[in-house]
């Protein structure tokens, strides 16, 4: 006799968690029967909420609830338009701390509850690690993704992974949408650059797959994006609308192998890219409303069929040829399951449900998608494990051991570009004195920073003494000046911290050649893109982190002081800025110190 499930009630049938179990298409199917039309189209969609509760939100997060969906917190939109899911946010004030994150993810799944849902709810979240983290310290932090394709262990991107997947299971997160498949093959792509692993695609795919792997070992579904794939573009679909211009036989060399290795590693959902791939579908709709695109190229091709979800409905590269009544219609259409972040919650819900009424899109259909996203609770026991504890929030989030693994996880991916005269490791000693300046990139939800004063912190711990004077990422001649004077006033090396260094950002090069002016020894960090190093003058030594949260400025700090010894190697190749057809530093380069 089955045991009842704690909160929710029990499934109609018995329901292992085995992917092809005939008790789960039962399950399934008795679940779908007993559901309204309302209720079916609810779990299609993923909304954001403002506020830190489910149910007593700050009053300006009350006013943003009824500008966006005319309702006052979590618990009324969960309960007006039977969600299938909620996506947190910082800037939407859901990830405070761990305990309100787990306060508010049970006070979500109760509100399910007390609405008279039969299933649990997904809590989603972006917590990619690197430039993408929702939630800070005392969370566990990792260096991202390029950080691991640099230390290219695919048993350290499972530990990554498992690691951030119980820390999140704890506070009552159970997807993270992860793993970044794009093959990152465009220097200049403004949207995924760090985010991606690398530019080898089989290298890619295989991080893919232990990510894939660590995550569900801790309980948390996973999502693979960006499909058809988004590294080889040079524009941000959030504000406007890339094209892609590989055909179907360099789509399937660059970018599909990661995909296919996620499907075979299965991955529980995968998400859509809002860009035109015009040598697979000329239609002119982006890869998230095309047919050829999720339905051809995903499911026929690939053989998937998994949950498809959407990018977020409210970006522009989705937005820019349908209104946003027809985006999620035409999205289902396309062959999407899970409808993410629309701009207008009520707008979107009540274009499915009419479309479903008229006809435009069968009961069938809406059936075929219900099934997926319920199949995807199930297997990763969302309906037994729908909540959480504060016993659990202190056990596994932050732990020692936890933030001691990512240290050493981050450490491994640092490398070493250039080191001329063996500058690095730095001397240590209480003469010697070094100077951190540069650019200071905002730390992604609060994680930490800036980076110049923890890289000095750390190098001062480690036996380097060491002062930070912040320059920014377009130091005028007046910061400029006086890193140049603070350089003279008796520092034994400059460190530089450097930030997505190109022709078109002429200040840091500036900087660096004002520096390297004065005879003291230059070290250049660069702490987002690795390209970096191919737009400034020579220097005495130069790294990449692929990051700048207080893990990888603490990885740094470690190299420089000898620590540890550098071990990362390039995941992409970084290009001559005078000659983009050639190598300045090839796919696997990397100094040992």
């Amino acid at each position: 006799m089955q045991r009842p499930r704690p909160g929710f009630p029990p499934l109609p049938t018995a329901a292992p968690r085995s992917p092809s179990g005939a008790d789960e298409r039962a399950a399934v199917r008795a679940l779908i029967g007993r559901m309204t039309l309302e209720e079916m189209v609810g779990q299609l969609f993923v909304a954001r909420v403002f506020g830190t509760s489910a149910s007593d939100p700050d009053p300006a997060d009350v006013a943003a609830n009824r500008v966006d969906n005319g309702v006052d917190n979590a618990a009324e939109l969960v309960a007006r338009y039977h969600l299938g899911g909620v996506v947190y946010f910082a800037w939407a004030h859901n990830t405070r701390d761990p305990h309100q994150i787990a306060d508010l993810s049970n006070g979500i799944q109760r509100a399910g509850l007390a609405a008279g849902a039969r299933v649990p709810l997904l809590v989603a979240v972006d917590q990619e690690q690197g430039a993408v983290e929702r939630i800070g310290a005392p969370v566990t932090s990792f260096g991202g993704g390029m950080a691991l394709g640099a230390n290219g262990s695919t048993d350290d991107a499972f530990a990554a992974a498992r690691i951030v997947g119980a820390e999140l299971a704890a506070m009552g997160i159970n997807q993270n949408y992860a793993p970044v498949c794009d093959v990152n093959v465009s220097p200049a792509n403004p949207v995924i650059g760090v985010r991606a692993f690398g530019a080898d695609p089989s290298a890619v795919a295989a991080l893919v797959a232990a990510q894939i792997r660590g995550y569900q070992a801790a309980g948390v579904a996973t999502s693979a994006k960006h499909f058809p794939g988004h590294g080889d573009t040079v524009t941000d679909s959030h504000v406007a609308l890339p094209v892609i211009t590989h055909g179907p036989r360099e789509w399937e060399r660059v970018d599909a192998p990661p995909f296919r290795a996620a499907i075979a590693a299965g991955v529980d959902s995968v998400m859509t890219a809002h860009i035109l791939v015009p040598g697979i579908d000329d239609s002119g709709d982006p890869a998230t409303l095309s047919h050829a695109v999720l339905t051809g190229l995903l499911r026929e091709r690939l053989g998937y069929d998994g949950v498809v979800v959407t990018d977020a409905l409210d970006m522009r590269g989705v937005r820019e040829r349908h209104g946003d009544d027809r985006v999620p219609v035409l999205a289902l259409k396309a062959g999407a399951d899970q409808l993410l972040d629309p701009p207008r919650l009520d707008v979107a819900f009540g274009a499915v449900l009419a479309a479903v009424r008229s006809g435009e899109v069968s009961r069938e259909r809406l059936a075929e998608s219900v099934a997926r996203v319920l199949r995807m609770k199930l297997r990763r026991g969302v309906f037994e494990q729908a909540f959480t504890t504060p016993a659990a929030v202190d056990e596994v989030v932050g732990a020692r051991e936890h933030r001691e693994v990512a240290d050493a996880v981050t450490g491994r991916g640092v490398t070493l570009l250039v080191n001329a005269s063996g500058v690095v490791p730095l001397a240590r000693g209480t003469e010697r004195r070094v100077l951190v300046v540069g650019a200071d990139p905002a730390a992604p939800s609060g994680v930490g920073g800036p980076p110049t004063a923890v890289l000095a912190r750390e190098l001062t711990a480690l036996g380097v003494p060491a002062r930070a004077l912040p320059t920014g990422r377009a130091p005028d001649a007046g910061a400029i000046g006086g890193a140049v004077a603070a350089a003279r006033d008796g520092a034994d090396a400059v460190v530089v911290t450097t930030c997505n260094v190109t022709a078109d950002t002429p200040e840091q090069v500036a900087l660096v050649a004002a520096l390297v002016a004065t005879g003291v020894p230059v070290v250049t960090v660069a702490v987002r893109n690795p390209y970096d190093a191919a737009f400034l003058p020579p220097v005495a030594a130069s790294l990449a982190t692929y990051g700048w949260t207080d893990v990888s400025m603490r990885a740094a700090a470690r190299v420089l002081a000898g620590a540890v010894r550098p071990a990362g190697r390039l995941p992409v190749a970084i290009p001559r800025a005078d000659d983009p057809g050639a190598d300045l530093f090839p796919i696997g380069f990397g100094l040992d110190g």
